[in-house]
């Protein structure tokens, strides 16, 4: 990974310092000229455009060094992610509820194991290593050592970015009721070891503290632990299940210059903050967890009720299996199979 290309301080993420010995951060084009705005999509530095860049190095650049906000879908899978990529998506969250759901048929109550995530995350990174991936590290799966594991094991799936929470090793998804959270010290144990597994693996990965105090220890406590996850090594805080658009304004003015997620789950914790308002208030990444998982259950429940009670399941005609293989990728793969002489007729 090109990880001397960037400037990480070790509190949060800020834009690099302009030293000799690295890479200059222009505010002007080749040719004097201001340099235009960022646009929507994730930039990379020109520098860095003769060659791949790691998706994680991609991600640390565009929270370093500008302003933009990383519009993330929830994805759960390998459709749900083809899916988000197909429709112009260029960063990508990997929701622990989903993957749980999908893989394991049960609810989000940290059922799922590293295992189970890295797997999913490896599967759904590799789609296109350059789409940075945001993926659901839980509670880091046990104590340092375990920790330790985690991370690796994501750097190594190609994930981009992890978020590790303060919640009770028998977690539960941070928008139902009845959350419990260790002490801040056991918390910033978590934090810790997460850096020094990223800084042992020479990995850029991203390392985004969450916090699920808000609910019964209140505002306070939850701002000063995302402080504390800053001191010790997160470059991204996440204040879970904010409860009011004014509170998550205040959050990002309280931890500036702290770069923050909003998790936005409709119908849950926090009320409808669209990605425009985010960006207005500040946030620099935002994910929608149920974006792919909600709307998939009402589908198939909907269908399903119809196959059983009519016989047929009313799929729309444009819904045909080669539509479906299409956006998985069917031409590029009957392209490989041309370029290397197979004899796969064309679909």
């Amino acid at each position: 990974m090109a990880t001397d290309t960037l400037t990480s301080v070790d509190h949060g993420l800020e834009p690099s310092p302009k030293k000799a010995e690295t890479a200059p951060q222009p505010t002007t084009a080749g040719n004097g000229e201001p340099k235009a705005p960022v646009s929507r999509r994730l930039q990379e530095p020109a520098f860095e455009q003769d060659r791949p860049m790691a998706a994680s190095t991609k991600l640390r650049h565009v929270l370093a060094d500008t302003d933009q906000l990383v519009v993330c879908p929830g994805v759960y899978d390998g459709l749900s992610a083809r899916i988000a990529l197909d429709v112009g998506f260029d960063a990508l969250y990997m929701t622990g509820a989903g993957t749980t759901a999908s893989r394991l048929g049960q609810p989000d109550l940290g059922i799922a194991q590293l295992a189970d995530m890295r797997a999913n995350a490896e599967m759904i990174a590799g789609l296109d290593p350059s789409v940075p991936l945001i993926a659901d590290m839980d509670t880091g799966f046990g104590g340092p050592v375990l920790i330790d594991r985690a991370v690796t094991e994501y750097a190594r799936a190609g994930v981009a970015a992890f978020h590790i929470e303060d919640q009770l090793l028998q977690k539960r998804c941070g928008h139902l009721a009845g959350k419990e959270v260790v002490e801040l010290e056991e918390y910033i144990i978590r934090v810790k070891a997460a850096k020094l597994a990223k800084e042992k693996a020479r990995s850029d990965i991203v390392l985004i503290g969450r916090t699920d105090a808000l609910q019964k220890r209140g505002y306070e406590e939850a701002v000063k632990r995302l402080k504390a996850a800053r001191e010790a090594g997160a470059d991204v805080g996440q204040l879970e299940g904010v409860t009011s658009k004014e509170m998550a304004r205040q959050a990002v003015k309280d931890l500036a210059p702290m770069p923050l997620l909003l998790n936005m789950v409709e119908h849950g914790a926090t009320p409808i903050i669209t990605t425009k308002e985010a960006e207005e208030m500040g946030f620099r990444i935002m994910i929608f967890s149920f974006a792919s998982l909600g709307p998939a259950f009402a589908a198939i429940r909907s269908t399903m009720q119809k196959l059983k009670a009519e016989g047929v399941t009313g799929l729309s005609a444009d819904v045909k299996p080669k539509t479906i293989f299409d956006v998985c990728g069917l031409e590029e793969s009957m392209e490989i199979d041309e370029s290397a002489g197979g004899v796969m007729e064309k679909a």
